[in-house]
């Protein structure tokens, strides 16, 4: 059983097309309207077919009043993270504090590389990652005197200026399934975002988990402090099954990948409280 504090929440993954550009708002405004937390957007620049990631963002977010959204994962080679601290902010400040970053380190490498990318090898997107986080939270902070210094192997930041400050303190989740990319999420991170289609089965949750925890200790963090979220698939959101999730694996955030409003809304109206219910009683027969 593990259970890490968090508050149980449901959201969405939402990819429409660029044919669809009006579809992705009437999914994300059904995704409030069933009472749903959070919205997600992909983010693969080299793919024509979508949006625009931080257009459709900012678009959806002056068309919802609650709904937090975040996204799912921003592609980090192909956004510099001092101009992306600084999107994050705007968009934040512009929701009044609903938005949340999602980060990954990339992976379509000749789709990135494409469109001006660097290529990385895996041990060299861990080690941008990790610059890139220092790089986004310096530029958040702007208690701190002076510009903004990173002097990194993939990144260098040479005085820049800091801000704007977000409206809230942005979670940073980050996309990750090797341990060096986990142990980077413990350290620093406050959220992992994987996906279940992409794990060998559920029952390496508890793995990932442990190395997750592990690493948070060992840099001094409460191992507590790192939500643990996760993509699901239409077929794994059978209410027993998420709250097993839930229960045993300490997920505490389900995001939906769908993009049919009768889904999203029988995901908001009735598998989430039943999962809640579910995940209470357990909860409750264990203390």
């Amino acid at each position: 059983m593990a259970d890490y504090g968090h508050e149980l929440l449901f959201g969405t993954f939402i990819t429409p097309t660029a044919a669809q550009a009006q579809h992705a708002v009437t999914l994300a405004q059904a995704s409030e309207q069933a009472g749903l937390d959070l919205a997600t957007f992909q983010d693969h620049p080299y793919q024509p077919r979508f949006l625009d990631t931080w257009t459709l963002l900012s678009y959806i977010a002056a068309r919802t009043e609650r709904l937090r959204l975040a996204t799912n994962v921003a592609n980090l080679p192909l956004r510099p993270p001092a101009v992306l601290a600084q999107a994050a902010a705007s968009l934040d400040l512009l929701s009044g504090g609903r938005f949340e970053l999602g980060l990954g380190a990339g992976g379509f490498w000749d789709a990135i590389a494409a469109m001006g990318g660097r290529r990385l090898t895996p041990g060299e997107s861990v080690e941008a990652t990790e610059e890139a986080i220092r790089v986004i939270r310096a530029m958040w902070d702007v208690d701190e005197r002076g510009g903004v210094r990173v002097d990194g192997k993939h990144y260098q930041v040479t005085g820049a200026k800091r801000g704007p400050a977000p409206a809230h303190p942005i979670p940073i989740l980050l996309g990750a399934y090797k341990p060096r990319m986990l142990r980077l999420l413990g350290r620093l991170a406050d959220g992992w975002l994987p996906s279940l289609g992409y794990l060998p089965g559920r029952e390496a949750l508890a793995g990932l988990n442990a190395i997750i925890d592990e690493s948070a200790g060992e840099a001094g963090r409460d191992p507590h402090a790192v939500r643990r979220l996760l993509n699901v698939g239409p077929q794994d959101v059978a209410p027993d099954s998420l709250a097993e999730l839930a229960v045993e694996y300490g997920i505490s955030t389900f995001v939906l990948a769908t993009d049919d409003p009768r889904v999203i809304q029988e995901f908001g109206e009735e598998i989430a409280p039943a999962v809640r219910d579910i995940v209470a009683t357990e909860r409750a027969g264990n203390t």
